[in-house]
């Protein structure tokens, strides 16, 4: 007589089985972390822009109104004014992660720091003539909405490049060094063009670098918690980047 095949309640589950509920959960965390990135997306642009109106507008009214432009040229201590608050709130919203987290101090410094680098910008761009300075702001938006379309649409992994940002960054010190070595003894156009073209080339790859960290689809990516130093951070590679342009741009003020 041939026994049939007994069912014991403890048999183990299939391989399927056990881990069915793991696949849902994963795609359950994978979908809810596309939605905080989304919005931590979202949030660091909608800061970004505020500053960038906020740098925009003291940099027109600086170029523009000329009793204003009279007022700060005359008056070179607010330049070092604002750099010294530069200076401090850099210096707190990139070292004092905690500081940078807790509101409402992050957003206060924050503030302080668009303003005293908004300052500075207005006050360096009211010595170059005023078709330079609309020129190297177009040709600034240019730069950084093809950027911004680029890092968005592309394969290529910009945060494993940094080797290449390094080894910009040692030739534009080398460079830095030698202009100041060589000043006193005369101006050298040609080497301060080299500088400033270097200086624009890399802070483009900054701004592609800083802006695969926040799309968090490569290799390196940032916390969504840090949505104030990587607005700070994109914030930083648009006005160097205009800064730059406009050295190389610019031309004196009649």
């Amino acid at each position: 007589m041939k026994k049939g095949k007994v069912c014991s309640d403890n048999e183990p589950p299939t391989y399927q089985e056990a881990t069915a509920g793991y696949e849902e959960m994963e795609a359950q965390f994978a979908w809810d972390d596309k939605i905080i990135r989304r919005t931590f997306i979202r949030k660091v642009y909608a800061i970004l822009m505020v500053q960038l109106f906020v740098t925009v507008g003291i940099i027109s009214l600086f170029t523009f109104c000329a009793p204003v432009r009279y007022f700060i040229q005359t008056h070179p201590s607010l330049y070092m004014s604002s750099y010294m608050m530069f200076f401090a709130t850099y210096i707190a919203l990139s070292c004092c992660g905690d500081l940078r987290r807790q509101f409402p101090w992050n957003v206060i410094l924050l503030v302080l720091f668009t303003l005293s680098m908004a300052f500075m910008m207005g006050f360096m761009s009211s010595f170059y003539n005023t078709k330079a300075v609309v020129l190297c702001l177009g040709i600034t938006a240019l730069v950084c909405l093809s950027v911004t379309v680029f890092s968005f649409q592309s394969k290529v992994d910009v945060t494993s490049c940094q080797g290449i940002l390094f080894s910009l960054c040692m030739v534009m010190l080398l460079c830095a060094i030698t202009i100041s070595i060589v000043v006193p003894f005369g101006y050298v156009p040609w080497l301060h063009a080299i500088y400033a073209v270097i200086g624009a080339i890399l802070f483009t790859l900054f701004l592609a670098f800083d802006t695969q960290l926040l799309l968090g689809n490569k290799r390196y990516t940032i916390s969504p918690e840090e949505y104030i130093f990587a607005t700070l951070s994109l914030y930083l590679d648009i006005i160097y980047l205009f800064s730059f342009l406009l050295q190389i741009f610019g031309g004196g003020r009649d």
